[in-house]
């Protein structure tokens, strides 16, 4: 299998059958390093109209996801390596729900699937993550929802801000629930 890279952030994993190793994580690894945005992934599914949508995601730690939702679709996460907190909001902001998840054999889950579309974010509590991320397609710009309560991922400042309020709001709820 040979990748091709269709931007600094995208690889596709051409041909018909897809296996991803080590040498495609450092591949993605690597990418991450020199994207703007801290994170690159690879695309098993062949483009944006296939019906099914795979990909290893890998994203630094300093990476701003902005809170969004994706509207008559599903998404599923298997992680591979790092933990992350999915942060997942009413329609108003405030926080319903924090899956907390690891790799295998550690004690978070490792996999979870969101079956209804809310707004969502990521936390990411290592240096690196990286997924397997499963969601039904096709790929249409634009249709991802982002939430009016959070800033804009083009505005660092107000970004790195939000993202650490939201760290602390998370912290708070987990220690409330010990």
């Amino acid at each position: 299998m040979s990748l091709v890279q269709k931007s600094p952030e995208v690889f596709l994993a051409e041909g018909p059958i897809a296996a991803v190793g080590q040498a495609e994580i450092n591949t993605l690894k690597a990418a991450v390093k020199a994207s703007p945005k801290r994170r690159a992934r690879i695309n098993a599914h062949p483009d944006g109209d296939d019906s099914l949508h795979e990909m290893i995601i890998a994203i630094d730690s300093s990476s701003y996801i902005r809170p969004h939702k994706h509207p008559g679709k599903s998404e599923a996460f298997h992680i591979i390596e790092g933990e992350v907190d999915i942060v997942v909001f009413n329609d108003d902001g405030e926080i319903e729900r924090v899956v907390e998840l690891g790799p295998p054999g550690g004690a978070r889950p490792f996999y979870y699937r969101m079956s209804n579309a809310f707004f969502h974010t990521l936390i990411i509590r290592s240096d690196l993550l990286i997924v397997h991320e499963i969601t039904n397609g096709p790929f249409r710009p634009g249709a991802s929802v982002f939430a009016d309560f959070a800033p804009e991922d083009n505005d660092a400042t107000k970004a790195a801000a939000y993202q650490a309020d939201l760290v602390r709001r998370v912290a708070a709820l987990q220690d409330a629930a010990a």
